[in-house]
């Protein structure tokens, strides 16, 4: 297949608003040993994308300085040591940045085939979420059939993501967000109750509806909710923070609760991991989950999808935070 020499790719010559993206002109990247080159149909856009672009959330330093984590398309050069793909394949994948292009390189072990029966803006919606609800609430916290889990942001891309995998996983799903809407959507997936953060307060909440607590709290807020997450989560139960929207110091928070109730407390980022525990990811994805996106019996939820072009409109609608499930751009 002869690629061109040049593509168009979002580019971010300094931070700030999402006005400073701009679409230029670069080389195509070069398939190299372990990677696969994928022409790009589709792209999710995630809130690291946001802090990468205000300049809070540096990518690694041998990641793609061009924004963005998750793609769909077509493979279209396949490098040394890679086998298992095919000229023509339609995959999605974790990108280790420069998703925000027209072509992009995926680690083989960071990519997936298309689900049946899915398009690429369905397929670029899965990556991210579902790698990070994985490994968090499955891998690290050990999430199984009949405990109880209460989910933060549940209105949000991975929390739409984990109230259906929880729930498929044979899970009791608590879900707080911030309006009618967004809770009737919470419990529409799967949530046995959704929480209005903004008139309820979920701890108290939790303490009405549960004996004593949920075993696991799957938390992007942090500092914020950290004291009343402690007191929500029943004997060695296991608090899950993947984000800091809510801060990440947390003061005058008595860690008493941690000791009496045997709880864990564990935190993680997706980035960072070495190819090799994304791959043992991906594996547990395709043997364990894609089965039942297959089946229909999970599928994500999509907000609104932009043009390449309207990249800036994509990053504006994020910050808003009035979204249910995932923003995606279309190449």
């Amino acid at each position: 297949m002869s690629l061109p020499a040049h593509m168009r790719f979002v580019d971010l010559p300094h931070f700030g608003a999402p006005d400073v993206m701009t679409i230029a002109n670069g080389p195509v990247p070069v398939a190299g040993e372990g990677q696969i080159l994928v022409k790009t149909q589709s792209i999710g856009v995630n809130r690291p994308d946001v802090a990468q672009r205000q300049g809070t959330y540096p990518p690694p330093r041998d990641a793609s300085p061009i924004l963005g984590l998750e793609i769909a398309g077509e493979v279209v050069a396949i490098g040394a040591g890679v086998s298992g793909y095919a000229i023509g394949d339609k995959v999605c994948g974790l990108t280790n940045g420069g998703a925000y292009a027209e072509y992009c390189l995926i680690p083989a072990g960071q990519a997936l085939r298309f689900p049946n029966g899915y398009d690429a803006v369905k397929a670029a919606a899965l990556p991210e979420n579902y790698f990070t609800v994985w490994a968090n609430m499955f891998q690290m916290a050990g999430l199984t059939e009949g405990e109880t889990v209460l989910v933060h942001g549940g209105s949000s891309g991975i929390g739409t993501t984990a109230i259906q995998l929880a729930t498929a996983f044979g899970a009791r799903v608590y879900a707080t967000a911030g309006s009618q809407e967004k809770c009737d959507a919470c419990v529409k997936l799967g949530a046995v109750r959704a929480i209005n953060y903004k008139t309820e307060d979920f701890a108290e909440v939790i303490k009405a509806e549960t004996e004593n607590g949920v075993d696991m709290i799957l938390d992007m807020i942090g500092a914020a909710y950290f004291e009343k997450n402690l007191a929500s989560l029943t004997r060695d139960g296991c608090l899950s923070i993947i984000a800091f929207l809510g801060g990440a110091i947390a003061e005058k928070v008595s860690l008493a609760p941690i000791m009496v109730k045997r709880l864990t407390v564990t935190g993680s980022t997706l980035r960072p991991r070495t190819p090799e525990e994304k791959r043992a990811i991906r594996d547990d994805l395709l043997s364990q989950v894609w089965p039942l996106l297959d089946e229909g019996k999970l599928a994500p939820v999509i907000h609104k999808t932009f043009a390449f072009e309207d990249v800036a409109e994509a990053h504006r609608l994020m910050e808003t935070s009035s979204h249910i499930g995932k923003i995606m751009l279309a190449v």
